[in-house]
């Protein structure tokens, strides 16, 4: 025992006692912290006490689940992995199939890990076939095998695997595996387009977690799944409702870092949509900050993607290239925001490619649904009409399937685009109108405005220059309540053109710069402002001279001031 304890034989008696004194102390003191929830110092304790005398196997477990809420992945798999060689010292096949289900269950969420999860999903599944025994963890380790299932594709065995899981869930009356399972259930109908049946199973669910019938580890993958089955399906409404109760739950753990990351992410997202840029700022920058002390990169590369979302949208594109960058290093494909990122530097063709890339990366029908409608943006403004409507009636079919109101409305605004750009405005303004008052509904402000500019453009089209004005106006007045400063400046120019009609065959980009030139800017101060380049600028003026045929920067300058631009 004394070598065990790490004290010499040589040393006396009374000190070898007191140090396994020490040791108990510590491993009680990290089981009072486990109980209420105090991860850190549960991990503090429990791995002292572990370093004075080795932990029975249920305090590994208490260790490892501590070092995963923390995000030391390393550490909770060392312990969890020494717990199960305990089980299976003391002939205890059950506690160590349980050991291989949550070493399983923590594998599959590192894609590069996959062959672990499934090599322990496998050793559980052997403990208990050869054991004999029907206990719940054959519920734990059926949902297991119906999660890796889920991530396969392979949806119909999934359910099955979940189904057979909420039985044996049902036959202990354990709520650990019922809401596990039925979680697993809901998302399968979900993917099935069974969302109305999938999302009450789902809510019945969070009943259980919201009364604390079940474990924090359990808790928060049900949470996670629920919110990442609200984007799936698309609705946004409820995405915002659960991220708000999963934002309180963690609020009871502080130092919490898995779930704690992906909360922040989310409610990043819904505050985005729901306008409130700046706390939306704030909850990304906390997420970056968490994640960064996780040993996953994966909530690392998706805290990274949302601060480059919310830079590009506010303008600082050089920010939100970097974190582009970053997420990517991590893992998370920048899609699609780089690509409409490139699309408001003027770089056309770059934002063609990435468009490309993107369509040829994501095989996923649902996830595809969720770029499909950024894809047409960039294809019509490269004119790619033909590339932009094979993308609308994907968009259309997914919306079909799927059956859900937002991406219904995003395929209604990807074909108006297309309508508008073949010159069909009057075919494009309803599908404009169906988008508008979807997004109206869900209270997106951003979202309402990117759309009222599509509709005033349509008016104009039509000849309808105080629809297109009023318009236009409204969505000007949204972009700049909320610091949406390119697209402010978009269509600060096409108020202008509305203004003054006589100027020519200019685009609306083009009579920004010339506004800009008249006011005194050089190219540089006109690229800092636009956030394009010299070169682009250079461009834009060159289309100037040429179509309205002005041999100079003073010529231009009058012909601003004559027809009303400045």
């Amino acid at each position: 025992m004394a070598a065990e304890l790490g004290i010499p034989w040589w040393k006396p008696a009374a000190l070898r006692h007191d140090a396994a004194m020490d040791a108990a102390v510590l491993r009680d003191r990290g089981r009072q912290a486990f109980g209420r929830g105090a991860w850190a110092d549960a991990f503090r304790d429990l791995t002292a006490a572990d370093g004075a005398s080795p932990l029975e196997a249920a305090d590994l477990e208490r260790l490892s689940t501590a070092a995963q809420l923390l995000g030391h992945d390393t550490a909770s798999a060392d312990a969890r992995t020494r717990a199960h060689s305990r089980y299976l010292e003391q002939g205890d096949a059950v506690g160590a199939a349980r050991s291989a289900f949550f070493l399983a269950f923590a594998f599959f969420e590192r894609p590069t890990h996959r062959a672990q999860a499934g090599g322990w999903l496998a050793r559980a599944r052997r403990l208990l076939d050869e054991c004999g025994r029907d206990c719940p963890e054959r519920g734990l380790v059926l949902s297991a095998a119906g999660f890796e299932a889920a991530t396969t594709g392979r949806v119909a065995d999934a359910l099955a695997a979940f189904r057979e899981a909420e039985a044996v869930g049902q036959r202990f009356q354990d709520a650990d595996v019922l809401a596990l399972a039925r979680q697993g259930v809901a998302r399968c109908l979900i993917r099935l387009n069974q969302s109305a049946e999938g999302f009450a199973l789902m809510d019945e669910v969070m009943v259980a977690v919201t009364s604390q019938e079940v474990v924090p580890m359990i808790a928060g993958i049900v949470y996670c799944s629920l919110i990442s089955a609200c984007y799936e399906a698309f609705d946004l409404a409820r995405a915002g409702e659960w991220t708000a109760a999963l934002a309180n739950w963690c609020d009871c753990y502080p130092d919490m870092v898995p779930f704690r990351t992906q909360c922040l992410i989310h409610r990043s997202e819904v505050l985005q949509l729901q306008g409130d840029w700046p706390r939306a700022s704030a909850e990304s920058d906390r997420a970056a900050d968490l994640s960064s002390r996780s040993e996953s990169s994966i909530d690392a590369g998706a805290a990274c993607y949302q601060r480059g979302e919310l830079y590009r949208l506010r303008g600082d594109f050089v920010r939100a290239d970097e974190c582009y960058r970053r997420a990517s290093q991590a893992g998370r494909k920048p899609f699609p925001g780089l690509a409409l990122l490139r699309l408001a530097q003027d770089q056309a063709e770059a934002a063609e490619g990435v468009v490309r890339s993107m369509l040829a990366e994501i095989r996923d029908p649902r996830a595809r649904s969720r770029a499909l409608g950024a894809c047409v943006e960039v294809l019509v403004a490269c004119r790619d009409l033909d590339g932009a409507r094979t993308a609308c009636a994907e968009l259309a079919a997914a919306a079909s399937e799927i059956g859900a109101p937002v991406l219904r409305a995003q395929a209604a605004i990807a074909a108006g685009r297309v309508a508008l750009a073949a010159g069909d405005a009057a075919g494009a303004l309803p599908l404009f109108g169906e988008g508008l008052a979807t997004w109206q509904r869900l209270a997106a402000p951003y979202e309402t405005a990117r759309v009222r500019v599509l509709v005033g453009l349509a008016s104009r089209a039509l000849g309808d220059e105080d629809g297109a004005r009023l318009e236009l106006d409204a969505a000007l007045d949204g972009f700049e309540r909320l610091g949406a400063g390119p697209d402010a400046r978009s269509v600060a120019a096409m108020v202008a053109a509305c203004a003054a009609p006589a100027i020519g065959p200019l685009t609306g980009r083009e009579v920004e710069v010339l506004r800009l030139v008249a006011s005194g800017r050089t190219n540089r101060a006109i690229a800092s402002e636009l956030a394009i380049s010299e070169k682009t600028v250079a461009r834009h003026l060159s289309n100037i001279f040429t179509k309205l045929d002005l041999p100079s920067r003073a010529a231009a300058t009058a012909y601003a001031y004559e027809h009303k631009l400045v």
